[in-house]
């Protein structure tokens, strides 16, 4: 079981520059297209295009998925493959023949009979691929074909009248389109009010829906992420709008894992056509975009299908600046009034682009938010002036010597973002709000260290809740951008009234449905000071790193009392758990990332561990990667609790730290007192997976429309 990030893992080349791509002409159909690429076909009779081999008159059976690159075929009997590496290839349907093509032969299963066959189709001219491309097109309009790369969109029910109501006010505030479907017909609309008095929905029309027959009318509207469909009753309303009562259910089609938004004017892409470089450079508008994906303008003679890899795909960012991507066609629109096609794309950046692209995106999806570098000043205000400086009994002076390293990471995290975002949300009187997340195990991201200014910006116009919406989505995005993230983590303080609601009450309805994909738990995080050695001779106990035999028992012994997500999300699994590849991975920036883990032994076994973690200063304000847990592993090992204590303060002082945080998750004892452990807030662990991010973010979407009054986190 894990959490989980849907991004595709296929790994392809990345060349080295623009000139050892335009060398490589063209790419090989196996390098230029996926194996499923283009067009699955389901006609039938004569809406079916069927296949032949040697000669126009070989048929051989019905095309059940095909491309400029691929054919799979459904064969009627026997196929006779010779031993020859190629063969002619003939496509026929709708009284238009193609080929001879030459086709290689993927796979033939002569044990089975009528098993699928698969013929790579080699050296298609520009002319052949434009025939094959127009007999899908037709095949499309026909309603026998779907582009085979596209995904079925996932649905779920919701049916409590509060969370309906609202996700609609939500989508009243936003102004999102929706679209009314009734005998073939559609119009476009838009909710505007839900009046608490009456309680009714009331929608403005582009046109009256006079005459359209008899409510109930169905409705599809766009909210945060996700499509809505609805079944609404009429109730009155004038020619350009209609009043409809709430509905007593809404079906969510999930449709986009990462959201995409308008490309800023002047952005443009560049690529080459990786079939037919003499097709030449093609220079195209991008429409929108994503963290994984773009939408770009192309036309219909491009040639473009789904399933089609673009190796080398240049960006324009309108600003001077250039990223290098490579990318994936999921679908390529029908032509549009305008004679353009739209075609989607996922797409990855080269790794030297990675930072960049990141970046650029993370603006462009947010554009109200920054990352704090050139802000720390500022942001110092804002938390002293929330009161983050006093949660958990601290005063603002013990704050006052991590001033300079939390500068200093405020700029790193910006150069970074493999590991760090800290957005900020400012305004004419400085940042209004602040949170950060960064990457602390090797699937996982930290959520920390969330501040709010009191009081309101002066600003026009601005919809109550949109601070904090949007300094959630910069967050939660940056580390959905990150392809091997399958956890976020937070410590929050569940008695704050937002944290409660956004957090605390999501992760617990999310953990009664699915305890795989969510966790909540209170503990506590108390203080230990390195100095504060009890002196004790701790006579029978031997303290000494542990070894693999008894990190095996450590890990089996945790996975009895904890959930899969818990071991997942925190390392404690055989693979990762000494964290050595995120280690490595701060290491490579130059910062610290450590795990150390030490066992107490009575006459030779082990009763107890410590594991102890420490993550680069200045990283959170309160230190919070600075963390023990105490594990027993025997009836006998809670009485070895105040020696792994000591332990780790000699751990910690080697490493020159002061203090560090005890994370107790059970009653606790005596022996924090005797171990001279000091008091601490009692935060809840949560633990969400990442495939839970998109319908958080319209959890926090829901909650921030018409939120007031500051708040602040640890």
């Amino acid at each position: 079981m894990e959490g989980g990030n849907p991004l595709s893992a296929r790994s392809r080349v990345e060349f080295d520059s623009r000139d050892a791509f335009l060398n490589v002409i063209p790419l090989p159909p196996a390098e230029a297209a996926l194996d499923d690429s283009g067009y699955s076909l389901h006609g039938k009779g004569a809406d079916a295009i069927t296949c032949s081999l040697l000669t126009a008159d070989g048929f051989i059976g019905e095309v059940t998925r095909l491309s400029p690159t691929v054919v799979w075929v459904m064969p009627r009997g026997p196929v006779n493959t010779l031993e020859a590496p190629t063969l002619p290839v003939f496509l026929q349907g709708c009284g238009v023949t193609i080929g001879p093509l030459v086709g290689a032969l993927i796979r033939a299963d002569a044990e089975t009979v009528n098993a699928p066959v698969g013929l790579q189709l080699v050296g298609v001219t520009v002319e052949q691929g434009r025939q094959i491309l127009d007999m899908l097109a037709d095949a499309l309009k026909r309603g026998v074909a779907e582009p085979a790369a596209s995904a079925l969109p996932v649905q779920d029910t919701i049916e409590d009248a509060e969370r309906i109501r609202a996700i609609l006010a939500a989508i009243c505030t936003a102004r999102n389109k929706g679209v009314l479907r009734r005998m073939g017909r559609s119009v476009r609309m838009e909710l505007e009010r839900l009046n608490s008095a009456t309680g009714q929905l009331e929608w403005r029309v582009d046109e009256t829906v006079t005459g359209w027959g008899e409510a109930p009318y169905e409705v599809d509207i766009i909210g945060y992420n996700s499509a809505y469909r609805m079944r609404l009753e009429a109730t009155g309303g004038a020619e350009d709008q209609l009043l409809t009562p709430l509905p007593a259910q809404l079906q969510r089609i999930r449709h986009r894992w990462h959201r995409r938004v308008p490309a800023p004017e002047g952005t443009s892409v560049r690529l080459h056509h990786p079939l037919w470089r003499e097709l030449g450079e093609l220079k195209r508008d991008l429409v929108d975009l994503s963290f994984s994906g773009l939408c770009i303008r192309c036309k219909p003679e491009d040639l473009m299908f789904p399933g089609l890899l673009p190796p080398h795909i240049e960006l324009d960012t309108g600003m001077g600046q250039t990223l290098t991507l490579r990318g994936e066609l999921r679908y390529v629109t029908s032509v549009r009034p305008d004679g353009f096609v739209l075609c989607g794309l996922s797409v990855q950046p080269y790794s030297s682009d990675e930072a960049r692209w990141v970046s650029f995106v993370s603006q462009t999806t947010t554009p109200t938010t920054r990352t704090a570098e050139g802000l720390t000043e500022g942001l110092w205000d804002v938390f002293t002036l929330s009161g983050f400086f006093s949660l958990a009994g601290k005063s603002h002076e013990e704050f006052e010597a991590l001033r300079l390293q939390f500068r200093t990471m405020a700029q790193r995290a910006s150069e970074v973002p493999q590991l760090f975002c800290q957005a900020v949300w400012p305004s004419g009187r400085g940042p209004e709000a602040t949170i950060s997340i960064m990457r602390t195990q090797e699937h996982s991201w930290l959520l920390h260290q969330l501040a709010k200014r009191p009081g309101k910006p002066q600003m026009a116009v601005m919809e109550p809740g949109r601070i904090l919406r949007d300094i959630y989505v910069r967050t939660f995005e940056h580390a959905q951008s990150d392809a091997d993230c399958k956890w976020v983590v937070a410590y929050v303080e569940g008695l704050n009234p937002w944290i409660a609601k956004s957090h605390v009450r999501y992760a617990e309805r999310q953990m009664a449905a699915d305890p795989e994909q969510s966790f909540t738990k209170r503990v506590r995080m108390l203080d230990v000071y390195s100095h504060e050695l009890t002196g004790r001779a701790h006579e029978g106990i031997e303290i000494a790193p542990a070894t693999p035999e008894e990190i095996a028992q450590l890990i089996e012994t945790i996975g009895r009392t904890r959930p899969n997500c818990y071991m997942e999300a925190l390392d404690f699994t055989r693979e990762r758990f000494d964290m050595r590849r995120i280690q490595a991975r701060w290491e490579g920036f130059g910062l610290e990332r450590e795990r150390g883990t030490v066992v107490a032994r009575i006459n030779g076994v082990a009763v107890a561990a410590a594991v102890m973690e420490l993550g680069q200063q200045g990283t959170n304000l309160y230190s919070m990667l600075d963390m023990t847990r105490l594990f027993p592993l025997t009836e006998e090992g809670p009485s070895t609790f105040v020696a792994l204590v000591d332990a780790a303060r000699r751990w910690y002082s080697a490493r020159k730290r002061r203090s560090f945080h005890f994370i107790c998750e059970d009653e606790g004892g005596s022996y924090i007192e005797e171990a001279g452990i000091h008091g601490g807030p009692d935060p809840y662990l949560w633990i969400i997976s990442a495939k839970l991010i998109p319908d958080y973010l319209e959890h926090i979407s829901e909650l921030t429309i018409g939120r007031r009054g500051p708040h602040n986190s640890r």
